[in-house]
């Protein structure tokens, strides 16, 4: 079984029967690739190596409580609130093939359309503890300079993400999505369904 998706598929949501020569493909990313990940991992592993690090130190149980929160999160709340919006989530399978979540399940039904602000609320609260809690146990333990290099790596993830991946990704229901208007036209007229459930939720 392929960890991504088939490049010379379609997506399920999407009315083409192939890819060939497709606009939409120039500005989006709708087939992921290994480097696509890897380059993700590259990212994000840095910051939490060095939470984790910071954490543990502090004692063991305070680390798998960190852990807990950590699998919970992305494994679970982020994957609800956010990631069953996406059209990725519409693929066959039961597990996520994209940059950021391969592998994840998906328990949930696809749900085309924006995040509510609920949602939107829980996903920013997920993000503020788990990449808070760390702080917490790096000014116990006085460790500056750990500190100031977790800072960096927590700040340099997300700025990557802005310009490297936001720009690109058709999720357009995350808040930290960045793709503009006139190309979200284009993937919508391409992925009727999406659009359909985006004007539903524009007119009520």
């Amino acid at each position: 079984m392929s960890l991504f998706l088939d490049p010379k598929k379609t997506l399920e949501t999407c009315r083409e029967e192939d890819c060939a020569g497709c606009e939409v493909a120039s500005d989006l990313v709708c087939h992921f690739r290994l480097r696509d990940f890897a380059l993700f991992l590259c990212l994000a592993l840095p910051a939490l190596i060095l939470a984790a690090i910071g954490i543990y130190r502090q004692g063991l149980g305070y680390a798998a409580v960190w852990l807990v929160l950590v699998i919970g999160y992305f494994g679970g709340l982020e994957i609800r609130v956010m990631c069953s919006h996406c059209p990725h989530y519409a693929e066959p399978g039961r597990s996520l093939k994209c940059w950021a979540n391969n592998g994840a399940p998906k328990p949930w039904a696809f749900r085309p359309g924006p995040m509510s602000r609920l949602e939107k609320a829980l996903f920013f609260a997920g993000l503020a503890v788990v990449y808070g809690y760390p702080f917490v146990f790096l000014a116990l333990g006085s460790s500056w300079g750990l500190g100031l290099a977790y800072v960096v790596a927590v700040v340099g993830f997300f700025l990557s993400l802005r310009t490297g991946f936001c720009g690109r990704c058709m999720n357009f229901a995350c808040p930290l999505n960045r793709v503009a208007g006139p190309r979200r036209e284009a993937f919508f007229r391409k992925n009727p369904r999406m659009a359909e459930a985006w004007r539903a939720s524009i007119d009520t």
